[in-house]
């Protein structure tokens, strides 16, 4: 992987939030790249729970100070870096009072889903784009985790797709079996639609479910990877059908060949 850029979108990573299967696979798979000489760039977002203090987060002032247009309103973007301690890898934190400031991540103290989800999912994807589009980082590959960042495949391939800097860059989305029982807030396909994407590209969307996000994700991507061993049937089949390549489950303690292989062989070929 020397000298290829690959650019890391997760919803969670260690060693800002506890240890998960996917904050986990978000720190081990950069770090594997980065030891093989890789350029890397990890993106997350910046939630409340996160101790800046502790982390050395501090605000990058070339990069802040974008308006993201959320379903009309215009919605500050504030960009934070810090490093992971011992390894040189730069994370950036995509940040915003509104949608990031309370001292949580996804849910409130009864695990019940902020109703903002959807708001935040959107300008975590885009927020993401305009600033590796502001760093001039064009990525060979983007690899996401997490269904927080499940929008990014379809607006990179939809809302930026006339974006030269990400004309060579190859999709990778893990699935994960992380997922949530409720919905999503169903006005989510209004306001993605809001952006000019077409209905037909997210008529899935109409009832957002975990399952049904992530298979706007996986019709968005080039390639795709099992991240959890047991996974929802409906997603299974999903992968199966999908036509792209597929990476099976690989156990943490093996994956770093199986992913180096299907990023050379599938994804850059």
């Amino acid at each position: 992987m020397k000298d290829k850029r690959i650019l890391y979108v997760s919803s969670e990573v260690v060693p800002y939030l506890p240890e998960t299967e996917i904050s986990s696979m978000s720190f081990e798979t950069p770090r594997m790249v980065n030891q093989q000489g890789g350029q890397i760039r990890i993106f997350m977002p910046r939630y409340g729970n996160i101790n800046e203090r502790r982390h050395q987060l501090h605000e990058v002032i070339r990069l802040s100070g974008i308006n993201l247009v959320i379903n009309d309103l215009d919605m500050p973007l504030i960009i934070k870096v810090a490093s992971i301690p011992k390894e040189r890898i730069q994370v950036y934190f995509i940040d915003n009072d509104e949608y990031f400031k309370r001292k949580a991540t996804l849910t409130d103290e009864d695990g019940k889903l902020f109703p903002d989800n959807d708001e935040r999912a959107i300008f975590f994807a885009k927020g993401v784009i305009e600033t590796v589009k502001k760093l001039n980082w064009s990525p060979d590959i983007i690899h996401i985790h997490g269904w927080l960042a499940a929008l990014l495949p379809l607006y990179l391939k939809q809302f930026y797709k006339d974006e030269p800097l990400f004309n060579e860059s190859k999709i990778v989305t893990s699935v994960y079996n992380q997922s949530f029982d409720e919905t999503l807030n169903t006005d989510l396909i209004n306001k993605v639609a809001f952006d000019n994407i077409e209905k037909e590209a997210i008529k899935t969307l109409e009832n957002p479910t975990y399952n049904n996000l992530m298979k706007v994700a996986i019709d968005n991507s080039d390639a795709l990877i099992v991240g959890s061993q047991e996974m929802p049937l409906e997603l299974e089949e999903y992968l199966k059908n999908s036509e792209k390549p597929v990476l099976d489950f690989k156990e943490k303690d093996e994956f770093a060949e199986a992913y180096t292989e299907f990023y050379n062989n599938n994804v850059l070929q």
